[in-house]
C-alpha cells in the first residue's frame, strides 16, 4: 500500500525571534523579501532579529509564521518533486490553515500573507482589551468541558471550547466573566483532577467575541482571487475531509466560520490514515507533539530542526 502524506501547518504561538534564518541558503529564503514588499515593512527583520514583543502581535506574528511555513514548503516541494511524491492531504492549525490552503493552490503565497495580516488586525481590533479571555484546560473530558461553557453562556456573556489542540486539551474562550465560571463549574462538577492555564493572548480568539473580525474576513475572502484547492484539505470548522476542486465559495465559508468558531485539530488528525507519514512545516515543533497524543502511530517530522530534511529523505525512501 502506498504511504500517504500529510503536511501540517503550524499557527500563532509557534513564532520565535530568529525563525527562518537557516533558511538563507534556500529556495524559500526568497519569499521573505515578497512578504516585506506585499506588507510594506520590515517582516523579515522583525522575523529574525526581533524584538519579540513587536513579533509577538497579532498582525505581524501571523503573516510571520505563514511566511516562514510556506518558505519550508518551497523547499519541501523541490524534494517531493525530486522523489516523485504527491501530498495526499493539506491542513493547518487555525491560521495556518491559510498556509495549507496556499500550497494547495487555492491562492498565492503573497495573497496568503496578506490576508493573514489583515485578520490579524481585525482579530485584535475586535475585542476592547480585557473583556475576553482563554484558558487551556487539561485533563478535562470533552465533555465535561462542553457542559461546562453550556451552563456558563447566556445572552450577554459566552464561553465556548476555541481549541480541540488534543485529547488531553482543550482550550476555551470568550468573555472574561463566562471563562471564569466554566473553570468554577468544572472544579465543583468533575471528580478527576485537571489544570486551567489562563493564556497569555490579546483577545478571545475562535469565539463568539471574533464575530466583527469574522465580518471583516468575508469581504477581504470575497476580494482576493482565489481557485479550486489541487490537494485534499481538512477544514479546521468541522475536520471535514474537502477533496481536491473543492470551489473558492466553499472554501470561503470555511475560513469565516473558522474565525469564531472552534479549532478542531483532534478531530482531523484522527481522520488521517494508518499509516500516513506527517510532515509538519513552518516554526517550532508544536504539531508533533500534538499528533503524537491523538494518533500515537503516526510518523510525524518537523523541518524546523537541522537534519530534517535529510530525516524526511530517508522516511520517503
Amino acid at each position: 500500500m502506498t504511504q500517504k502524506i500529510a503536511v501540517l501547518f503550524p499557527g500563532q504561538g509557534s513564532q520565535y525571534v530568529g525563525m527562518g534564518k537557516s533558511l538563507s541558503e534556500t529556495a524559500g529564503y526568497s519569499l521573505f523579501a515578497k512578504a516585506d514588499s506585499v506588507l510594506g515593512y520590515p517582516l523579515w527583520a522583525m522575523m529574525s532579529e526581533g524584538p519579540d514583543d513587536q513579533l509577538k502581535l497579532t498582525h505581524n506574528t501571523q503573516p510571520a509564521i505563514v511566511a516562514h511555513s510556506l518558505a519550508l514548503w518551497m523547499n519541501l516541494s523541490e524534494l517531493l518533486k525530486a522523489k516523485k511524491k504527491n501530498v495526499d492531504y493539506v491542513l493547518g492549525h487555525s491560521v495556518g490553515e491559510y498556509a495549507a490552503l496556499a500550497a494547495a493552490g487555492v491562492f498565492s503565497y503573497e495573497a496568503a500573507i496578506k490576508l493573514v495580516h489583515l485578520r490579524g488586525k481585525a482579530m485584535q481590533e475586535a475585542v476592547p482589551a480585557g473583556l475576553g479571555k482563554m484558558f487551556a484546560v487539561l485533563k478535562a473530558p470533552q465533555e465535561a468541558v462542553e457542559e461546562a461553557c453550556a451552563k456558563s453562556s447566556d445572552s450577554e456573556f459566552q464561553v465556548v471550547p476555541a481549541n480541540f489542540n488534543d485529547p488531553t486539551q482543550i482550550v476555551i474562550s470568550g468573555h472574561s466573566e463566562a471563562c471564569e465560571k466554566a473553570i468554577n463549574w468544572l472544579k465543583e462538577n468533575l471528580a478527576t483532577p485537571f489544570r486551567a492555564i489562563e493564556l497569555n493572548v490579546s483577545a478571545p480568539f475562535h469565539s463568539p467575541l471574533m464575530k466583527p473580525a469574522a465580518e471583516v474576513m468575508k469581504k477581504e475572502l470575497a476580494a482576493v482571487e482565489m481557485k479550486n484547492n489541487q490537494i485534499d484539505y481538512i477544514a479546521n470548522i468541522d475536520a471535514t475531509l474537502y477533496g481536491a476542486q473543492t470551489t473558492p465559495d466553499k472554501i470561503r465559508q470555511n475560513l469565516v466560520e473558522q474565525m469564531a468558531g472552534s479549532v478542531r485539530w483532534t478531530q482531523s488528525i484522527a481522520k488521517l490514515p494508518a499509516g500516513t507519514l506527517c510532515i509538519e512545516v513552518g516554526p517550532g515543533r508544536v504539531l508533533q507533539g500534538l499528533v503524537k497524543k491523538i494518533q500515537p502511530e503516526l510518523t510525524v517530522i518537523s523541518l524546523d530542526k537541522e537534519g530534517a530534511f535529510n530525516e524526511l529523505e530517508e522516511a520517503l525512501s
